[in-house]
């Protein structure tokens, strides 16, 4: 349904055919802004690109390189996750931070690098050199320029082994039913690509364990109601002798059954009243026969019938109350998800009390 562990570019200059995929004229971006004008002044600000990864020895030099190029400032951060071949050892030759997460998982990985790594703006990509690493001044200036927390890059690619339709539709299907839900702001809800603010990493719980974990993103997002933005990036196929760790369906699934607890938390009014109703429609259909019954004859003689559309009617009801109660502590929770967030300044604004503790 989804392809994720995945990230890259092309080296800067050259033209890699597996990149040859067209961009959507509307946000798209090819290639940096240096000559941009209105562009933001980056230099004064502290840069991480953050690499998950596992058993990626067949890219992740290539992935390093070319965010060095791209964001040539920035820290380079590589999480492996208990790789069983060579990644680590590349990755440090090639100049990253190297660090290690045992447990199994990409959320358990976010979860740590969000953790443990200070920046102003942090980059995500994957680890299998499926994005593109030239995008990435533009994400970053647009996130600064605009004052974002988030900006998505939204896969755009006619090759058909890099973005196959099974994963297509997958990631059609499920960022439908979140847009539904929670608000439609982002348009590739799947995507391995994305440029953070220092707010949104440090206010972001990160309950995830799995794949699930690039949903969990755009739900906290959303339900913060932050400013945020797609940008159109190629996307090109892994490089040859690397697999994609995605199991498709399973995966799929995962997602899926998150989405249905991330609706239960963050909007249990309208879970347990959708619960409530179908309910009180399978007591009143259990109940019709008995009531007709009891008004042409004065008798109930299906009493079991009528104890059990009873007691699926209370039910209901207590489903109901259960939605008004829990709404209101999804609210206060809310409230204080808000204001953890508002303590962090806007990307580019910077914090008076940690520019003080920088120079003591």
């Amino acid at each position: 349904m989804i392809d994720q562990y995945s990230d890259a570019s092309p080296a800067i200059g050259t033209v890699d055919k597996r990149a040859a995929a067209p961009v959507a004229t509307s946000n798209s971006v090819t290639g940096s802004n240096a000559g941009d004008s209105d562009a933001p002044e980056l230099s004064g600000l502290e840069i991480a690109v953050l690499i998950p990864c596992y058993n990626e020895e067949a890219s992740i030099t290539s992935v390093i390189r070319d965010f060095q190029a791209a964001l040539p400032t920035a820290a380079i951060y590589v999480y492996d996750n208990n790789s069983k071949d060579r990644t680590v050892e590349l990755a440090r030759e090639a100049g990253a931070i190297v660090r290690t997460e045992p447990l199994q998982g990409k959320g358990n990985v976010v979860r740590r690098m969000f953790a443990d790594v200070e920046a102003d703006v942090y980059v995500m990509v994957d680890g299998d050199d499926t994005y593109h690493a030239a995008s990435a001044p533009a994400l970053v200036s647009k996130l600064v320029g605009q004052h974002l927390d988030m900006v998505n890059g939204a896969r755009v690619t006619d090759i058909a082994a890099a973005y196959r339709p099974g994963h297509r539709f997958g990631n059609m299907m499920l960022t439908g039913i979140v847009a539904k839900i929670f608000g439609n702001r982002v348009a590739d809800m799947l995507s391995g690509y994305r440029v953070f603010s220092r707010r949104f990493v440090k206010s972001f719980p990160a309950l995830s364990g799995g794949f699930e974990i690039e949903t969990e993103l755009t739900v906290h997002a959303l339900e913060l109601r932050m400013p945020m933005s797609d940008v159109s990036t190629p996307y090109k196929d892994r490089p040859p002798g690397s697999a994609s760790k995605l199991r498709t369906y399973y995966d799929g699934f995962r997602i899926l059954k998150l989405i249905l607890v991330l609706v239960k938390e963050e909007r249990p009014l309208q879970f347990f009243s959708i619960l409530a109703g179908f309910l009180a429609f399978v007591a009143i259909v259990l109940a019709w026969p008995v009531v007709a019954t009891y008004m042409q004859t004065g008798l109930v003689p299906r009493l079991p019938t009528a104890v059990l559309s009873t007691g699926l009617m209370l039910l209901g009801f207590l489903s109901l109350t259960c939605g008004l109660i829990l709404e209101t502590v999804t609210r206060g929770r809310r409230e204080i998800k808000r204001m953890q967030y508002l303590r962090i300044p806007a990307p580019g604004i910077r914090d008076p009390a940690r520019d003080s503790k920088d120079k003591r």
